[in-house]
């Protein structure tokens, strides 16, 4: 087995010398086998190694080296906590000899003993990734979502036995070698409500798809609620590539696309985007753009002035089914809405947001009649 990570230990009677106050440095074993193994990976940029092992010490002083190679140890992470017994064992003081990768504990006993220690460590290139799957049933309106683990060992260091804990999942137990992957199955979730949105961003795509060579399609997404009452909510959900199928009529799981979701609180949406379709079409139009209320400087020139704007947008749903259409408009700087045939919700100053429900093989029109007030020439 490859073995780079090398640490070592030295137990020795602590001698006390009015001329001498340094003792030497002294190897005499090695560390014991690691007893049980913790690797902790609640940190997504820093992976905590914990690891519990049972010293033989001698009444007094000892000293306890610790020494690592070809690995990336955070010095400054380095703990010894005494685990038990519970008195009688302390830790007097650490000291980093120059120019090494190494430090000595002084550890003190009442009497001799043995003594179970946790060392733990901060330790680079080992991480995790998170990658889920979806599976849609045939009415796309339930997903079964898998999450997987996946632990990259690239740290230098083999691990036998070791527990890997994740945030807000199930600990499990097993070996991972250096340079080895591997993908645990952590979460799954069955019959989550979800709801398929198409996204129409004006300033993103055309106006009127019929005047374009190449096909225009709406992007679609399927969004999913990080709450318990929508079956999750227990957690976070860690960033992660995301792939959906959906379940066919015969049976078969057929590949929808794949997305990179981002980190999701509890509480908030997972939105994974799976390309784009033409189920749902969008044709808008400006119907009326004028300047009013111009101003002009002493010498004539247009130096300020308004608009009176109306912009219609035409939703179809060729669908048998119903569709819900996520409608994106922008109207920048300063302006006022005069009418409006539909509830929209403001995202910044600039940018409304309209949700359309829309029936089976269906259409509606929305209709926005607004003021831009003091424009620039």
């Amino acid at each position: 087995m490859r073995k780079t990570f090398m640490m070592t230990a030295a137990l020795a009677a602590l001698v006390l010398c009015t001329a001498h106050p340094a003792y030497a440095r002294t190897k005499l074993t090695t560390l014991p086998e690691r007893g049980r193994t913790m690797i902790r990976m609640d940190n997504p940029i820093a992976t905590l190694i914990q690891e519990d092992r049972v010293l033989t010490l001698r009444k007094g002083a000892n000293r306890v080296d610790f020494a690592w190679k070809g690995v990336f140890v955070d010095a400054d992470s380095i703990r010894l906590a005494v685990i038990s017994p519970k008195s009688g064992v302390r830790l007097i003081s650490v000291s980093y000899p120059p120019g090494e990768n190494a430090l000595i504990w002084d550890v003190w006993a009442d009497a001799p003993s043995e003594a179970t220690v946790r060392i733990s460590y901060l330790l680079a290139l080992i991480d995790r990734l998170a990658v889920y799957k979806g599976v849609l049933d045939a009415d796309e309106a339930r997903m079964t979502l898998s999450e997987y683990a996946v632990v990259r060992n690239f740290s230098g260091e083999d691990f036998a036995s070791a527990t890997v804990a994740l945030p807000g999942r199930p600990a499990f137990t097993r070996s991972i070698g250096h340079e080895e992957t591997l993908q645990r199955l952590v979460m799954e979730k069955a019959a989550l409500p979800v709801v398929k949105v198409w996204t129409f961003d004006s300033a993103n795509l055309p106006w009127d798809p019929e005047k374009e060579e190449a096909n225009v399609g709406i992007p679609v997404s399927y969004r999913l609620e990080n709450t318990q009452a929508a079956g999750l909510g227990l957690g976070p959900l860690d960033a992660g590539k995301v792939r959906v199928f959906q379940i066919d009529p015969k049976g078969s799981a057929m590949f929808l696309g794949e997305d990179e979701s981002g980190f999701v609180p509890v509480g908030k949406r997972m939105e994974v985007n799976v390309g784009q379709s033409r189920d749902v079409v969008v044709t808008q139009r400006k119907m009326k753009e004028e300047r009013v209320n111009i101003r002009r400087n002493s010498s004539g020139r247009v130096v300020l002035y308004d608009t009176d704007e109306i912009v219609t947008a035409k939703v179809e749903n060729f669908k048998d089914r119903p569709a819900v259409l996520t409608l994106i408009q922008h109207i920048p700087g300063q302006w006022d809405m005069e009418a409006c045939n539909m509830e929209y919700v403001k995202k910044d100053s600039e940018t409304l947001e309209f949700s359309v429900k829309l029936a089976p093989r269906s259409k509606q029109e929305l209709s926005m009649h607004y003021h831009r007030r003091n424009i620039r020439e």
